[in-house]
């Protein structure tokens, strides 16, 4: 018999239906009915027939006829989603669909796995896990490690062992010793009350590198978890099946650990849950709906799923690498702009380098002068002024080298100390299968990704800060000799005056970011915990921040490209066309 699990105003109803040449509109009715139904004043309405609405799948929220017979319209098992006529959104209302639907409504289940072993785990390999590029499975090594884990615990509980967080309670009450019928319930219990976060919740790609770091800790074999429970949580990933993980709650020691609850509540039936096929929903319908269970948790394995610094680190992946992608984009459109305001190659020569040689230093002065005026790729541009009485230009074209290659450095720095984390254990109590035994300690506290990512925000935002000013050299025309804002028609035209004001805005903003979250410590879980990192916030801003230089940036390029066109019909080098010819096809120059 078909079944369908329908969304009606925040609640998700299971309807079965005997006849499949029932219609959409029917399963509308009856879901509305069934919702009613459990309703003491009948959700409001006088009658059920009087009720309008629409239905759509929640798989790209494409609307339904209601005229349309089920078995045409939509697939056995499927999400959708009642929206009721004249319905006023609550502000504590989960619509079915993260923001940015259009993104997910395309996605397919990849066909090439990643191999984890807890040990190998790049920043670029956690990214493309959360873009859906991969599957995962666990390599024979990582299986056996795992197994020896497991049976550390089992003879813990077995000898009836007084162990941390095994067969005690967290925190404040590690003295007290929880009975053995109790373990398992003790595991649910902490995972459901550590469930306390608030905010948005993560977006899919981030909540899907968040569980793919947690499977990489897991399969260290040092978490004591079983290799069926572990494979189960392969399975969900591998489904995209992502749990509500809100973005805010964690102080980031003793690790993430109300974000990590969020990922495992949903793991275990209860909460929401997200997949590309059901959008939001009651977690046990879309585990179900991929035929999945949900997890009944052994002794010690909610702790296992909930101790560690993932969400910092996942979080921070994606700002350094986003950060190391925004840092080369800056060097290309730093160059054009100087061709654009006339400025000399000189100051990138290799012998002035070299009697400072940073390493960004060195790089970023090699991509400048592998763009601009030279024998293998001159500049007409560059050729007009070759002659001019200017000496030197200002720092934010001539210092482009060391501006800009302190924030490469900065990236390098923090990559390393962020790949080093992403393959480190941070759960407490260890599980040393070779000595036999557990030992509690502090790899859990999130102060190394806390404070490369409070660095990495630094770092990173002085690109953009050298991009608002080279904006204004262009918009100004005392500075550019081109026409004021860019723009043939000033007065008529405002052209780019209020586009640098937003850099500028966006600037300003970064700055307090900047501030480190890092250098803050308060004490929770009654002194237990009297010392944390606040990391999350550290991750959450240094992605602000990211993301405010890559919208800097991509002001000052348009602006250089509009800057340009009043120079031709110069050209300049062949790589700064190209990069020109790519902005006009999706940008027109602005009149």
């Amino acid at each position: 018999m078909p079944r369908y699990t329908v969304h009606v105003r925040g609640e998700w109803l299971a309807v079965p239906c005997r006849d499949a040449q029932l219609t959409v509109g029917w399963l509308g009715r009856e879901a509305v009915r069934r919702y009613v139904k459990n309703k003491p004043d009948n959700g409001g309405f006088a009658s059920v027939d009087d009720v309008q609405f629409l239905v759509r799948r929640c798989k790209g929220l494409g609307l339904l006829d209601n005229e349309d017979p089920l078995e045409v319209a939509l697939e056995d098992n499927e999400f959708v989603e009642v929206v009721i006529e004249g319905d006023a959104m609550s502000p504590d209302f989960i619509p079915s669909q993260p923001e940015g639907v259009y993104l997910y409504s395309k996605y397919r289940e990849p066909e090439k796995y990643i191999d984890l072993d807890g040990d190998s785990l790049t920043t670029e390999d956690l990214v493309n896990l959360g873009k859906g590029y991969y599957k995962i499975k666990l390599t024979p090594v990582a299986e056996k490690k795992v197994q020896k884990s497991r049976e550390v615990i089992d003879r813990i509980i077995k000898e009836k062992t007084v162990v941390y967080g095994i067969t005690t309670g967290f925190g404040k009450f590690a003295r007290t010793v929880i009975p053995i019928n109790k373990l398992e319930e003790l595991q649910v219990n902490l995972v459901r009350s550590h469930s306390s976060g608030v905010g948005k919740p993560l977006i899919p790609e981030r909540c899907r590198m968040l569980l793919a770091l947690r499977i990489n800790v897991l399969a260290k074999g040092y978490s004591g978890i079983s290799l069926e429970t572990l494979k189960q949580v392969i399975e969900a990933f591998n489904a995209s099946c992502l749990s509500y993980v809100p973005e805010k709650g964690t102080v980031g020691a003793s690790g993430d650990l109300a974000p990590l609850s969020h990922l495992a509540l949903g793991l275990i039936g209860e909460g929401k849950m997200w997949s590309p096929k059901s959008g939001w929903a009651d977690a046990k319908y879309v585990l179900e709906a991929h035929g999945l269970k949900p997890i009944i948790l052994k002794p010690k394995e909610g702790l296992a799923l909930i101790n560690g610094t993932q969400m910092i680190t996942s979080l921070g992946c994606e700002a350094v690498e986003r950060a190391s992608a925004i840092a080369r984009q800056a060097d290309i459109v730093a160059a054009l702009t100087l061709e654009v305001l006339k400025g000399t190659t000189k100051a990138f020569d290799t012998d002035i380098h070299s009697l400072r040689p940073h390493p960004g230093q060195i790089e970023v002065s090699f991509r400048f002068r592998s763009l601009l005026d030279s024998d293998h790729h001159p500049s007409e541009i560059a050729e007009s002024h070759r002659f001019c009485d200017r000496v030197q230009d200002a720092y934010t074209l001539r210092c482009c080298p060391q501006v800009h290659g302190v924030a490469n450095d900065t990236i390098a720095f923090v990559k390393k100390i962020i790949t080093t984390e992403l393959n480190s254990a941070t759960d407490n109590p260890m599980v040393f299968a070779n000595r036999g035994e557990t030992i509690s300690g502090g790899n859990f506290h999130g102060e190394y990704p806390a404070k490369a990512l409070d660095y990495l925000a630094i770092g990173v935002h002085e690109l953009a800060a050298i991009s608002e000013r080279r904006i204004e050299r262009l918009c100004n025309p005392s500075l550019s000799e081109l026409p004021a804002f860019l723009v043939a028609e000033g007065g008529l035209n405002s052209g780019f005056m209020i586009a640098h004001c937003t850099a500028a805005a966006l600037v300003s903003e970064s700055k307090a970011l900047c501030h480190p979250s890092s250098v803050d410590s308060l004490s929770t879980s009654a002194a237990t915990e009297d010392h944390v990192s606040m990391g999350g916030w550290s991750a959450r801003k240094a992605l602000r921040v990211v993301e405010h230089v890559e919208q800097v940036l991509a002001i000052e390029l348009l602006a250089a490209c509009q800057g340009i066109e009043f120079l031709r019909p110069l050209r300049t080098t062949t790589p700064l066309e190209k990069v020109y010819d790519l902005v006009r096809s999706v940008v027109r120059f602005g009149k």
